[in-house]
């Protein structure tokens, strides 16, 4: 089979329908149309369909998206451009995980220093709420 519905599409990469023609709409994926006006995808755009969908999983924006899908249809791309793109989102990633990793022990302390019993003193809301002690 050449050609893949919308459906077919969404399945085989992981992309909703509604992403698909998301992209439609931003110029990344030219469908071809069915005598009856259905969207038809090719089956040599799958690569370029896993490359979006693997790119969202790691996060990457809908602009670094694009970015990533431009440097894949050049040839004579240099693997510099596609390697900073990857480095700022790792960049952006490893910010996150340091931000997360502050609120985990935030977290860990409020815990730590909760009696956790049946009355109804909290140090947690004390806390949260600004009145310690």
């Amino acid at each position: 089979k050449d050609w893949l519905t919308i459906g077919e599409a969404s399945k085989l990469t992981g992309l909703s329908a509604k992403m698909l023609r998301h992209y439609e709409s931003r110029g990344l994926l030219k469908p071809g149309r069915s005598p009856s006006g259905y969207r038809l995808y090719p089956q040599s755009q799958l690569a370029q369909l896993q490359l979006i969908y693997q790119a969202k999983q790691l996060g990457f924006s809908l602009a670094q998206v694009e970015a990533l899908l431009v440097l894949w249809q050049q040839p004579d791309r240099a693997s510099r451009d596609v390697q900073a793109l990857a480095q700022e989102q790792l960049a952006l990633v490893s910010a996150k995980i340091s931000q997360l990793q502050q609120l985990q022990q935030q977290l860990q302390s409020l815990v730590a220093h909760c009696a956790g019993d049946d009355t109804p003193d909290c140090s947690i809301l004390r806390e949260l709420s600004g009145q310690k002690d």
